[in-house]
């Protein structure tokens, strides 16, 4: 098995797992009985992007800019499979999150509320946005200029493919007990659904916009712990279908 193949199959094999977790319980079954049908298929439009249309745009259109512009640099960044991973899961993280606080400014956030109107937290509604805000994200660009210049870009796909897993579990109801020994180990670090679920809150959505790590959030102050669950996650919205999917100006 390449590591091409071994990075989709960690991605899929998270998402299949999430989604098994969650019609395996009641209460996720609940949560998926009542999700409105605009809600299904903004949330599968954004899944069928996310995981098929942007993964192609970055193999064609994306990867061939970079052809164009350093023509003679593809393969020529020699760095060891660790500090590939490094860089993809820890530097290309601290990117996201500057990315992520961009995106919660008055001059994108009425692209990035699209995002945040989900009223419950599960897996589906990890890539909810409008088709087009995957151009926004630095991954569609980082990643593919990463890919282009390594001569071994092993260590970074891994690190993709676990922050990929990580977003999906990060958008779902799977929380680790807080006396579980897992979560000790994981929570000063990692950002976990409970923490993710604090920057969905109906009122308190500006903190913890990391995605892999907790430094940047605690660096910058913009950390909120709480081992409880917000009560209310979403915001209003008058946003219609259309305006979600293409042009979410008011």
């Amino acid at each position: 098995m390449n590591i091409q193949n071994l990075a989709q199959l960690i991605i899929f094999g998270a998402f299949i797992g999430l989604v098994g977790w969650t019609i395996s319980n009641q209460f996720g079954r609940t949560q998926l009985k009542i999700k409105s049908r605009e809600d299904w298929l903004i949330d599968t439009l954004g899944l069928t992007i996310q995981g098929i249309l942007i993964p192609l745009l970055q193999v064609t259109l994306v990867y061939n800019i970079y052809q164009y512009l350093l023509p003679n640099q593809h393969g020529h960044l020699n760095l060891s499979p660790i500090l590939s991973f490094i860089i993809s899961f820890v530097v290309a993280d601290y990117l996201y999150y500057w990315n992520h606080r961009l995106l919660h400014s008055k001059w994108f956030w009425q692209v990035h509320q699209v995002h945040h109107t989900v009223t419950q937290m599960d897996v589906l509604g990890t890539s909810r946005n409008t088709i087009w805000t995957s151009l926004l994200i630095i991954y569609l660009w980082v990643h593919t200029l990463f890919l282009y210049l390594l001569a071994d870009p092993t260590g970074y796909l891994l690190g993709v493919s676990l922050t990929s897993a990580l977003d999906l579990w990060r958008h779902s109801r799977l929380i680790i007990p807080t006396n579980h020994w897992l979560y000790q180990f994981v929570s000063p670090w990692l950002i976990l659904p409970q923490d993710h679920a604090w920057h969905h809150c109906s009122e308190n959505y500006h903190c913890n916009y990391g995605a892999n790590l907790k430094l940047w959030d605690r660096l910058h102050g913009t950390y909120y712990h709480s081992n409880a669950l917000p009560s209310a996650i979403g915001i209003s919205s008058s946003l219609t279908l259309t305006q979600k999917l293409f042009f979410p100006f008011s």
